[in-house]
């Protein structure tokens, strides 16, 4: 080796050290940066959870509060808790789902629209895309924000061959995954949403065991005690443990800090850079071509439960929710001390007259004989007087102000129904009014999921090189394979169509509504495809002695539309001529006709159809 290239190797050395070093002194300053966020996060999760007698000390740090006396009544009587499972539950009946619209009726467009639709109804399943947002939704409605990270894991999907040393080499497959707010670091905390941020940082505490499997480098572990750090489950939130230690033990961990910055002039491409400890794992260019056209982008979405002007990071509903869940505990517990007195009472004891110590230890137990010195008072309870009427009033309105401030009327929190409202459309119209109060945080899922959508098409496009094989689902719930490649989809040439779920009764309830009006038949009569759908949508699609042989026609003449594109066919004699004919006219108004050769080939085989029915 030449002394120029071992100057050359102690150069490029050096760079990377440097780098190392820069990238944890940003980590660092974004940490420092975003410290009192993550406090208020930690005190939303604990009053979720509970733990409501706690806050934020003059140092910075998330403390329990001591009682004033030791005597003092410190229960919680937690309101918070009911008031996001009901709001998850609301947004859970509001999710919705991806479905791609072609941009106009030709075959090529309906053909890539059905593709699309079905890939991204295969990662929903594939993946557990419904409890991943569950997840996210969790973290959002406590915290005020969560993410999602949409990756192409290339250990992923399945077994194609073995490489020289034996192990599997896999087709790779998408995978969605939910992010805390604790594990994001933005350049910038006043961006408004991803498209304003130009770096993220994405980190988080991770044995090195999986370092080494995923990058191939050998890193000393240690303990990390940085709480935001720590993977954990909101669900559990956070209480102060009794020998003093508020943090948890992670050992045999390191913290892995990716660091994404979007292309700019220098990098078009962007950059990615991967630090644990003092090694630099990787650097290179945005690994996903997920953006629009194919440009790269971060590959994270975000997701808010209110938006904050000015603030990357949203707000939550819990925020709004804890001065009046102090106040209500306050009220109570003082009430509950008011109600003890005049139960247990005060007793008043003339010095001398009685042994003290006994009185203190058994009160006035009924029964009791009683002996004092003569001569004196005898002991008594102090009149406490009556219980305020405030202490009632202070209560019902604070209760009035959770509904508020939570945006959950008694109708949906309680399953209560203060307005006496008995028809079924005015309870519906109440349960729609809860469901537009929190129009904003739907509006952010739905965005969220759509650009999922996108994203995962994209990673299609861009890894989907070879034949795959697709399990489609067909009409009444048939299951067709189907092969595609990165050709046969169209991640931009697509519009989603955002459709929210709806329960089997009210589909069955609006399908029926629909066929009393008249609306599904033509002519008064239904066709055998429609009598189809309308079972379909009844929970019948595998009922086939109504509708099996007409399916089979119909799948029958779409397949023939595809071969009548690129040779003539004749009409067979057992054919459903009516069917088929009805087929065919589709595939000719929906583009065929714009080809002359296309169009005389299915014209000639409809009047095959003619002469032989």
């Amino acid at each position: 080796m030449t002394t120029e290239q071992t100057e050359q190797i102690k150069r490029e050395e050096k760079r990377k050290r440097d780098l190392v070093r820069e990238i944890r002194e940003d980590f660092a300053a974004r940490q420092r940066e975003r410290r009192q966020l993550e406090l208020g996060w930690q005190l939303n999760m604990n009053f979720v959870s509970g733990n409501q007698y706690c806050d934020v000390s003059p140092a910075g740090e998330l403390e329990e509060e001591d009682p004033s006396f030791y005597w003092q009544a410190r229960r919680c009587f937690n309101h918070i808790a009911p008031t996001i499972d009901t709001r998850l539950a609301r947004l859970a009946k509001v999710r919705p789902t991806l479905n791609v619209r072609a941009f106009s009726d030709a075959e090529e467009d309906l053909k890539t629209a059905r593709l699309s639709s079905n890939i991204l109804r295969s990662v929903k399943n594939r993946v557990g895309l419904d409890k991943v947002i569950s997840r996210a939704t969790l973290w959002s409605e406590t915290c005020g924000t969560a993410f999602y990270k949409v990756l192409w894991n290339f250990d992923d999907g399945n077994i194609i061959g073995t490489d020289e040393t034996g192990h599997s080499l896999r087709e790779g497959d998408v995978n969605v995954v939910a992010l805390s707010p604790f594990e994001i670091y933005p350049d910038s905390l006043a961006a408004e949403g991803m498209e304003e941020v130009k770096s993220l940082i994405h980190a988080k505490a991770v044995p090195v065991s999986e370092i080494r499997e995923k990058f191939g480098a050998e890193i000393a572990g240690r303990k990390i005690d940085d709480f935001s750090l720590v993977p954990y489950s909101s669900a559990s939130g956070w209480k102060k443990p009794a020998d003093g230690d508020s943090r948890p033990d992670l050992s045999d961990r390191e913290i892995l800090i990716e660091r994404y910055t979007v292309p700019d002039g220098a990098h078009p491409e962007g950059r990615l850079e991967i630090v644990a400890g003092d090694v630099l794992l990787y650097e290179g260019p945005l690994p996903y071509r997920n953006g629009d056209r194919g440009e790269r982008k971060l590959p994270f979405v975000r997701q808010t439960c209110v938006e904050l002007a000015g603030s990357f990071f949203g707000g939550s509903v819990v925020d709004r929710m804890i001065p009046l869940q102090r106040a209500y505990n306050a009220v109570r517990n003082r009430k509950h001390e008011f109600l003890n007195r005049l139960t247990s009472g005060v007793i008043a004891v003339e010095d001398g007259s009685v042994d003290a110590e006994e009185i203190a230890e058994d009160g006035l137990y009924p029964g009791k004989v009683l002996v004092y010195r003569q001569g004196s008072k005898e002991p008594h309870f102090l009149d406490c007087g009556a219980l305020p009427a405030e202490f009632e009033a202070e209560e019902e309105r604070i209760s009035g102000e959770f509904i508020l401030f939570s945006g959950m009327s008694e109708i949906s929190r309680n399953s209560a129904n203060p307005t006496h409202v008995t028809s079924a459309t005015g309870l519906q119209l109440l349960l729609d009014q809860d469901t537009e109060r929190m129009q904003m945080t739907v509006e952010s899922v739905d965005g969220a999921v759509k650009e999922i959508g996108k994203q995962v098409l994209h990673l299609y496009k861009q890894f989907a090189a070879a034949k795959r094989l697709l399990k489609m689902t067909g009409e009444g719930g048939s299951t067709e394979l189907h092969y595609f490649s990165a050709s046969d989809i169209s991640a931009d040439d697509v519009e989603f169509d955002t459709e929210y779920e709806k329960t089997p009764q009210q589909v069955k309830e609006e399908t029926l509504a629909l066929l009393s009006a008249g609306l599904l038949g033509e002519e008064g009569a239904l066709t055998e495809e429609m009598r189809g759908k309308i079972l379909d949508s009844l929970g019948y699609g595998n009922f086939e002695t109504a509708r099996g042989i007409s399916k089979l026609h119909l799948r029958k003449a779409e397949k023939e539309n595809v071969l009548l594109l690129s040779a003539e066919l004749e009409a067979d004699s057992y054919d459903d001529h009516k069917l088929h004919i009805t087929e065919h006219t589709r595939a000719l108004l929906s583009g065929g006709e714009e080809d002359p050769a296309v169009k005389a080939r299915i014209e000639k085989h409809i009047a095959s159809h003619r002469a032989k029915s």
